[in-house]
């Protein structure tokens, strides 16, 4: 394969890759509850990519710069809707 078709393909799976929280957003705004949520792993998963972000936007390579800021907003929005539906209804045990 050319390297620019090996690069598109690389683009369009940073762009498709973070879509996937998008039906975990979905299910914890339909349910209001994010309690399956472990909050530990919402924040660490965070605090990493907050870690990682500077490399990633600073980046000459465009997929890893491309999939930085486009993974980075949708887990920002990921975290968010946890924390909002933090106290939602409680499950029976």
């Amino acid at each position: 394969m050319e390297t620019s078709v090996i690069k598109i393909i690389g683009i369009i799976t940073a762009c498709i890759l973070p879509l996937f929280n998008i039906p975990l957003i979905w299910r914890i705004v339909h349910r209001k509850s994010s309690q399956d949520i472990s909050l530990a792993w919402a924040l660490g998963v965070w605090v990493c990519l907050l870690f990682m972000a500077p490399s990633g936007f600073t980046s000459e390579d465009i997929v890893w710069r491309i999939f930085s800021y486009i993974n980075f907003l949708f887990f920002t929005c990921v975290v968010g809707v946890v924390l909002r539906y933090r106290n939602g209804p409680r499950t029976k045990k």
